[in-house]
């Protein structure tokens, strides 16, 4: 979980913030979304592949958010468990290797 914080203070909060409620019609929440608690292949993707045009809770987001394809699995990984376990979150951890399977899926 340290890691992860550290990632995403370094990667995320800017555009997040330190509490993970995002910004108005910038960067969504990160707060008990489906996007964050639900299934951690699209999760992945999105950090990846980057996003833009993304509806969340009602509220539409067409600020792109850059692909962070840069960071390797395990730093995705680890910042991924960190956002899905904080904030008031609960969900099972992102694992290195299902990063490593989304990425490889993406080559496809």
């Amino acid at each position: 979980m340290e890691r992860g914080k550290k990632l995403y203070q370094s990667e995320c909060l800017a555009c997040h913030q330190a509490d993970g409620k995002g910004v108005s019609r910038l960067a969504p929440t990160l707060v008990k979304t489906p996007w964050v608690l639900g299934d951690k292949k699209v999760l992945i993707d999105i950090v990846l592949n980057g996003v833009s045009g993304l509806e969340v809770e009602g509220e539409y987001f067409y600020n792109p958010m850059p692909d962070h394809s840069r960071l390797t699995d395990k730093e995705i990984a680890d910042v991924l468990t960190f956002v899905r376990n904080s904030f008031g979150n609960k969900a099972s951890v992102v694992s290195a290797e299902e990063v490593k399977q989304r990425r490889l899926a993406k080559k496809k």
